[in-house]
């Protein structure tokens, strides 16, 4: 695989707009002009040349928890991994508890190249294989499995950053339902051939000038202790701050109990996803993750426009949040950098 060339500095904007405090998102129009603008793909190169040397565990970066939800197939089973409860369900009630199950698991509306181009770079992804599935199709999984195979988004990935040639992504490879040592060496063997010379070995966490200079553009963080043995290409897991609540108050009480304790000393991701659960749902029976999400993210923003990146002791790195392009989200996580000057 051959080292690719280095390419002139982008210019593209940087921060969205954000809404009024207390304003209503809304989804479609959201969802559309984002599909028109594509304001921040190119949004690392347009950085600040001062940044360019910060590494990027210092950074203010923008992701998308359980990025492949958009591709959540109706035929598919539910995970095995879910509660035994839910399975006897499903399987005397599919009907009623199948449309449930898929209405509060997808978080994403964006496909992965969307989420690429409006400037997400860290990726969540949940990975499995299905009893029912071929000997080696992996599917993305959250409680349902994904229509989409892994090694053809992976694919996707590759050709978005060939296009975008200094964007840089993080992978975070976790979940593993049904994955024998013999799967995730098939596994770590695509991502290797995926992508080749873009990934980053494992070792000091560079910045985005050297990142440029060597040529690569991923890397992979891997939640399975004997895989990272056999490989330097692959990162350990990534702590992610997850709060566990359907509350917008509680979750951001949390994250600021995080804060308190002290930032990890790598890659860490502040979660700023809701989370339902039975009582929430039984209590909301028409509702969905979308409709419990979206008049909360106003609120959400208005915590993420505070924080700010950096080594300090509280300071933030990855920000992910779900529907991340119904709103300022990402643009706001980006613009968080711009705090990185004014030290």
């Amino acid at each position: 695989m051959n080292s690719r060339p280095m390419h002139q500095t982008a210019t593209a904007p940087v921060a969205q707009g954000s809404p009024p405090m207390g304003g209503q998102v809304s989804t479609s129009s959201s969802f559309s002009n984002l599909r028109c603008r594509n304001a921040n793909e190119d949004w690392m190169s347009a950085l600040c040349p001062q940044l360019w040397d910060v590494p990027l565990h210092h950074l203010s970066i923008p992701g998308s928890h359980d990025t492949m939800t958009y591709c959540l197939n109706k035929k598919s089973p539910i995970s095995h991994e879910e509660s035994r409860l839910l399975q006897l369900l499903n399987k005397a009630f599919p009907c009623i508890t199948h449309p449930v199950v898929l209405k509060w698991s997808v978080t994403q509306a964006l496909d992965v190249t969307e989420q690429l181009d409006a400037g997400v770079r860290y990726l969540d992804l949940r990975i499995a294989h299905m009893l029912e599935g071929s000997e080696k199709n992996l599917h993305f999984v959250h409680m349902v499995y994904t229509t989409a195979l892994v090694e053809d988004t992976l694919t996707e990935i590759s050709e978005w950053l060939e296009r975008h040639p200094r964007e840089v992504v993080i992978l975070a490879c976790r979940n593993f339902e049904g994955l024998s040592e013999d799967l995730h060496e098939y596994l770590v063997a695509c991502i290797k051939n995926i992508f080749g010379d873009m990934l980053c070995p494992r070792g000091e966490l560079p910045t985005l000038r050297q990142l440029w200079s060597r040529g690569q553009q991923v890397i992979v963080s891997y939640e399975d202790e004997s895989s990272l043995g056999r490989h330097c290409e692959l990162w350990p897991g990534i702590p992610y701050w997850w709060g566990n609540t359907a509350k917008t108050e509680a979750l951001i009480r949390y994250l600021e109990t995080m804060k308190s304790c002290g930032r990890p000393g790598g890659l860490f991701v502040a979660g700023t996803n809701l989370t339902e659960n039975l009582q929430y749902v039984l209590a909301h029976p028409s509702e969905s993750l979308e409709k419990m999400t979206l008049p909360n993210l106003p609120r959400l923003s208005a915590w993420v426009r505070e924080q700010h990146p950096g080594p300090g002791s509280r300071c933030t790195n990855v920000i992910a949040g779900d529907f991340v392009g119904a709103d300022s989200f990402v643009g706001d996580v980006i613009a968080l950098n711009q705090k990185l000057l004014w030290c």
